[in-house]
């Protein structure tokens, strides 16, 4: 149960998508002023008067206690205690450059996006910091389904900061009787296996855009968890993370659901579509596919053995089809079935 104080606090979530959405809803649940922050008009108008967000959402009815906005200043007037932060990680450095003026310091951010900034490799903390003067952050990462949740399905996600403050706030203010939160001060962990499983996502669409059944679905997700694993510790993560929720729950969630974004890409790809064809009808972003480019050439960088992100960077490239990479990656020598092989 919420305290009375974050019952009567105001929580800003900046980002309307689908995710968003769904996250201001659990927090309406427990917060009775929750303001979310979105860019259009027509749909700010759609879930203050409808209470609908039909373009990301459409099985949700929200929760009178949410209200819309697209001006940033309505959203933080008066001020706010809490922040989600729900916008695509290439959107992050910009937009909270933007809206640092706005906050005081003093509030609570959590931050849900699982992506990277481009070039310089930086997880979405340590953006947030260097751009907002706030402190007290920390992460939502799991297996969460937008959908799946909106339609009441029970779900788990995992709260991680450096302050154990922050993720008690977190759990108050997330938790439903539908919706359990789990606690973690591995941070870095976190965001990198919430990063890292996007781009596996896409290699289990490719597959099943081929028509590949169970054995291979497993085989990737097994041998994909290994190269997380890889990339995380290397990273400064801790390897049992990536056995977690938001390692291996979060992976076998979006390698096995068309509802990721990431999934649908290389579903796409994979029945011929291109690329650019597949986001235009995607409408939001796909994480997985900048990340992959990313780490891909960091891995490379670092000597860090990544066959099966390699192949996903090299089939997002083009002119390579999904048949040939597979055919590539079963012709590579055997290893040893270890984590870190």
């Amino acid at each position: 149960m919420p305290t009375d104080f974050w019952r009567k606090s105001k929580v800003a979530v900046i980002g309307g998508g689908s995710w968003g959405t769904v996250l201001a809803q659990l927090v309406s649940v427990n917060c009775n002023d929750v303001r979310i922050w979105v860019r259009e008009e027509e749909r700010a108008r759609s879930i203050n008067s409808q209470r609908m967000n039909p373009d990301y959402v459409q099985e949700l009815r929200l929760n009178p206690h949410v209200k819309a906005y697209v001006e940033l200043e309505r959203v933080l007037d008066g001020g706010v205690d809490g922040v989600i932060w729900a916008l695509p990680s290439k959107a992050t450095r910009a937009e909270s450059r933007r809206i640092a003026r706005l906050m005081s310091g003093t509030e609570f951010l959590w931050h849900a996006t699982k992506g990277i900034e481009e070039g310089s490799l930086k997880r979405m903390t340590e953006v947030l910091r260097e751009e907002l003067p706030i402190r007290r952050i920390g992460v939502i990462s799991g297996p969460n389904l937008a959908t799946e949740i909106a339609r009441g399905e029970p779900a788990a996600t995992v709260v991680a900061s450096d302050f154990q403050e922050v993720i008690r706030a977190g759990q108050e203010l997330l938790n439903t009787p539908k919706f359990r939160v789990y606690s973690s001060t591995d941070v870095v962990g976190i965001e990198w296996a919430g990063t890292l499983k996007n781009i596996l996502a896409i290699a289990s669409g490719a597959l099943d855009g081929m028509g590949l059944g169970w054995n291979a679905r497993s085989m990737l997700i097994s041998r994909g968890l290994a190269e997380m694993v890889r990339f995380g510790v290397a990273m400064g993560g801790q390897e049992g993370t990536f056995l977690g929720l938001a390692g291996v729950g979060d992976l076998l969630a979006t390698c096995s659901s068309p509802l990721s974004r990431n999934y649908r890409v290389g579903s796409g790809l994979a029945k011929g579509q291109t690329l650019a064809r597949i986001l235009e009808e995607l409408g939001s972003t796909a994480e997985g596919v900048q990340t992959a480019r990313i780490v891909a050439h960091h891995a490379r960088e670092r000597n860090i053995y990544m066959p099966i992100t390699q192949a996903v960077d090299t089939l997002l490239s083009g002119g390579v089809t999904v048949q040939s990479l597979m055919s590539s990656l079963m012709a590579r020598p055997p290893m040893p079935d270890r984590a870190l092989s």
